[in-house]
């Protein structure tokens, strides 16, 4: 008996920042929650951005948010994961020399902080995203609870961030490519897999009665935390080896399409 299915969204459930959910999702998921399935949206966006994607069903589904450091379940934080101040300091002197080229954005509880001035940058985060966020001269000079960083290159940044961002980083914190064009930092034990048992736990929810899927590197933990883990078949081979099975992507529509066995 399934109870929950936990999907990425990026590059999994729909096109990379795309700001809107396909119609035939949204009536999956509320057929879902009539069979008592609940859906949740795992992804390394922000509460707010999620929201906004799957606006027509937002108050029916659970939240993993960045990452899993921020999970929301009925209007209410389940969990909250802050990085260590001294780490938030290290990661964003070592970026800031690559503005321009790189851009990064500062996760709160309550929003998303940009030094960026770039203007297609802070356009992405707005209208494709919809990310709720303040623009700052520095954040380090902000009284802020920072539980994610996130860096950014239009097109790839895969070569750079495995390179060097992510082995700068990787002892002391989560760090991991979060889709093509995204490196994602939080605290060491952030991780969808760690979000998904917090869920599951709250939920009384065993791990046999979930099923997951994803497409990338902060998808491998989720995948394993579920009874079933699909990785979508345009994920790099290290993760479909991860992963128990392999479905479409998001062209074909891949997750609605697994779901219907839960539909009929």
């Amino acid at each position: 008996m399934i109870r929950l299915i936990a999907s990425d969204v990026d590059g999994t459930l729909i096109q990379d920042s795309t700001p809107d959910l396909y119609p035939e999702m949204v009536t999956a998921i509320k057929k879902l929650k009539e069979k008592g399935i609940l859906f949740c949206a795992a992804s390394g966006r922000q509460y707010p951005s999620l929201k906004n994607v799957f606006r027509d069903v937002a108050d029916d589904i659970a939240y993993i948010a960045e990452n899993g450091a921020h999970i929301r379940y009925r209007h209410q934080n389940i969990s909250v994961t802050p990085m260590k101040r001294e780490y938030v300091e290290g990661i964003m002197k070592m970026l800031r020399p690559y503005y321009g080229e790189y851009e990064a954005i500062i996760s709160t509880p309550e929003g998303s902080l940009i030094e960026s001035r770039n203007q297609a940058f802070i356009d992405l985060i707005t209208y494709g995203y919809h990310n709720v966020f303040r623009k700052v001269e520095d954040v380090l000079a902000e009284d802020a609870e920072i539980i994610k960083i996130a860096v950014y290159r239009k097109g790839s940044i895969r070569e750079t961030g495995e390179r060097l961002f992510i082995p700068a980083w990787e002892k002391q914190v989560k760090a991991c490519m979060a889709g093509e064009e995204w490196v994602d930092f939080m605290d060491k034990s952030v991780d969808k897999g760690n979000g998904l048992k917090i869920l599951e736990d709250y939920l009384g929810i065993a791990k046999e009665e979930t099923i997951a899927f994803g497409d990338n590197d902060n998808d491998i933990g989720m995948m394993q935390a579920a009874g079933l883990g699909y990785a979508v078949d345009t994920a790099p081979e290290h993760v479909k080896k991860a992963a128990d099975a392999i479905c479409p992507g998001w062209r074909e529509k891949g997750v609605y399409r697994m779901l219907q066995p839960f539909l009929a």
